[in-house]
């Protein structure tokens, strides 16, 4: 093994450090310590000038390769949050004076509009698993899980993660109210519409589920998000839906729909977990543009 490959094994002290700050005093999940450490490990794969050595040229170089490779904005801009992230880090902990990832200047994220179902298509997907027949080796209350995951969904638009990760004590059905813990363990109380509440008393009935796991598989652990997403996949072929669907969209759905019926934006932030209020305008669009189409469909004079 050469030198330079030696020295890329070994563990990087403020990396490290980094990392466990994350951990211990931001309650990073598992999955942003992975993006972290893999877009720490990305820069200095092309540049092994020291962290407290770097500046604002090393980062703009690195931008340039990264784009040159064809990579999507949003990608160089998760990259570079991280980057931005470490350095404030190292300002604070470490003695750094600056922060050369600030003089970069990144391109604008594309903004795209999120798919959403419509409330007819939503009822069809909701329906799908009364329709499919069960498998011999599948338990009897699966097909009723499989409703109460979605139902829950909708109802209450959580994110694939708190959902997966719930558990029965989460779930108050005297308040219909589930807890949920989102981005950065932030704790977050969200209304439960009695159809999931009842689906979800359907199927705890059913198989038993007293404690522990909301949601469980075939072996009785709790349910993987992986299983949740092939669920949804699964019952896609049972609807006349044309679009892929994804727990995400799920969300995009009721966002959408509680504008729609007159929901305002702060609620609804409130509601999905956002800490910024401009990532739930992006369904302010969404809800202009159906309107758009409406008008235009059904207005003689359009």
């Amino acid at each position: 093994m050469t030198e330079g490959a030696r020295a890329s094994h070994k563990k990087d002290p403020l990396t490290e450090d980094f990392l466990r700050y994350l951990t211990n005093e931001r309650n990073a999940s598992p999955r942003t310590l992975k993006a972290y450490r893999q877009a720490l490990t990305a820069f200095r794969a092309e540049n092994q000038t020291p962290w407290k050595k770097c500046r604002g040229d090393d980062f703009r170089n690195y931008l340039f390769a990264v784009a040159k490779r064809g990579q999507a904005r949003s990608y160089v801009r998760l990259q570079f949050s991280a980057l931005r992230t470490f350095y404030q880090f190292l300002a604070a902990r470490k003695g750094l004076q600056g922060n050369p990832v600030r003089e970069v200047q990144l391109p604008k994220i594309e903004k795209k509009l999120p798919l959403v179902l419509t409330r007819q298509q939503v009822e069809e997907l909701l329906a799908a698993p009364t329709r499919e027949s069960k498998s011999r080796s599948a338990p009897s209350w699966m097909p009723l899980r499989d409703v109460a995951i979605m139902e829950l969904f909708y109802s209450s638009g959580l994110r694939l993660s708190e959902l997966a990760a719930l558990d029965v004590a989460d779930v108050d059905l005297y308040t219909e109210s589930v807890r949920v813990f989102g981005k950065g363990r932030k704790e977050r109380v969200c209304p439960v519409g009695l159809p999931a509440l009842e689906a979800i008393s359907r199927f705890r009935a059913a198989a038993n589920v007293h404690s522990g796991p909301l949601f469980i598989n075939k072996s009785r652990a709790r349910i993987s998000t992986r299983s949740v997403w092939l669920i949804l996949k699964r019952y896609l072929r049972f609807t006349s839906i044309p679009i892929s669907i994804s727990p995400h969209k799920l969300r995009h759905s009721f966002a959408t729909h509680m504008l729609d019926r007159g929901a305002d934006l702060r609620s609804v932030q409130a509601l999905l977990g956002h800490a910024s209020l401009s990532t739930t305008q992006i369904y302010t669009h969404v809800t202009t543009e159906r309107l758009k189409k409406a008008y235009a469909d059904a207005h003689p004079r359009a």
